[in-house]
């Protein structure tokens, strides 16, 4: 039988020092702590470079390498594209705990996030789901999760069923439930959980990819099923619009949930996450003033994330820093990222918008990708 190695010592420290860095900022009402950042950024870019040798490889082709870098910033992105052909881990094989993959077609190759431990990935999307999805919810008190997806148990390789199982556990209240299993929605037991919960006095959370709530609005369509959950309701939706059966917006997915289920749209959050970061993003509408004349947020619709990720949004030709409002690429530095490499590159485009970014979709020429386009297919096809 073969040992599992011992924790490094060095990437432990770091560890503790990147939790206590989220427990700080968490408790300081996410306000920012650039010194902080900063200095913790490049102590972990210094501790991936020496461990994660692939990567190594790519910031030497950059000419980067710890000692030469001034600021977060001049840490290299690895594109998303690399997780599918690298193992970018910064720790033994033998200590991998965890993995998740990003949604693909069967013989596709899929990309992959190395984990050897869930605590720091916890750590940072719990505060950061209750202050972006349940920022009205007293501390500690639960809420009914109606998810259209699969549990962690039929899933154990997605991060999303991962992120909403750990919700369910913290703050779920005991009617919270799955509703597909073995790839099908089971749209009865949605159907009479939904009418309970019209007449429950408890916050409900719907929550799914974007192409699961397409699914789950045709199949109570078809049984002429809708509901009028309580003002408290709200919903949480992820993964893009664009599937394979069809393409719907948001603004028409919107429409069609506040009529199906009585969620208005200044109640949808939409989620931007991926399976090659820890930290997640989003729609800060449940945190902004609302205009009831219009019944909907009175600021922009734009995304936010927790002090301990940045984003930047970098013009593709020259690699600098967008002005507010231009198009450019998503790239952000996650520090609980700690087992993997903090900064990733991606292929989503979107712009600067007060204070927060708003995304416009994907890069011509990149490959479809996303919970959502997953769900579509899955739900989607015949039995």
């Amino acid at each position: 039988m073969s040992r599992v190695s011992r924790p490094d010592p060095a990437r432990a420290e770091l560890d503790r020092r990147v939790r206590a860095f989220i427990r700080e900022r968490t408790a300081d009402d996410f306000r920012e702590d650039e010194a902080g950042f900063e200095a913790l950024a490049l102590e972990l870019f210094a501790f991936q470079y020496a461990h994660c040798p692939p990567y190594a490889r790519f910031c030497d082709a950059r000419g980067r390498a710890p000692g030469a870098l001034r600021s977060w910033r001049d840490v290299p992105a690895a594109p998303t594209g690399a997780f599918k052909e690298l193992a970018l881990r910064s720790f033994p094989p033998e200590r991998t705990c965890k993995v998740f993959r990003t949604s693909g077609t069967t013989g596709e190759r899929r990309g992959a996030l190395y984990l050897d431990t869930l605590s720091l990935y916890e750590a940072s999307l719990v505060p950061t789901f209750e202050r972006f999805v349940l920022p009205d919810l007293a501390e500690g008190a639960r809420a009914r999760f109606l998810v259209l997806g699969p549990s962690p148990g039929e899933a154990a390789d997605s991060s999303l069923a991962h992120m909403l199982g750990a919700m369910v556990a913290r703050r779920g209240a005991p009617e919270s439930r799955f509703f597909v299993r073995g790839g099908e929605l089971d749209t009865g037991a949605l159907a009479r959980a939904l009418a309970a919960a019209e007449e429950s006095e408890e916050p409900v959370v719907l929550c799914g990819a974007a192409f699961a709530f397409v699914h789950a609005l045709d199949a109570l369509a078809a049984r002429g099923a809708a509901f009028r959950l309580r003002a408290s309701a709200r919903a949480m939706e992820t993964g893009g619009y664009k599937g394979r059966s069809r393409e719907l917006g948001a603004e028409a997915l919107y429409r069609a949930i506040e009529d199906r289920f009585g969620v208005s749209p200044a109640r949808i959050v939409n989620e931007y996450g991926m399976t090659e970061l820890a930290s997640q993003f989003y729609d800060a509408v449940l945190r902004e003033p609302y205009d009831v004349a219009l019944r909907e947020p009175a600021a922009p619709r734009r995304k936010l994330g927790p002090p301990w990720a940045r984003v930047r949004i970098l013009d593709p030709e020259t690699g600098e820093d967008c002005a507010e409002g231009e198009a450019g690429l998503v790239a952000v530095v996650d520090l609980a990222n700690t087992g993997s490499v903090i900064a990733v590159q991606t292929a989503d485009l979107a712009r600067r918008v007060g204070g927060g970014f708003e995304l416009l979709g994907r890069a011509p020429g990149a490959d479809a990708r996303g919970c959502s386009l997953a769900a579509d297919e899955t739900l989607g096809a015949p039995g």
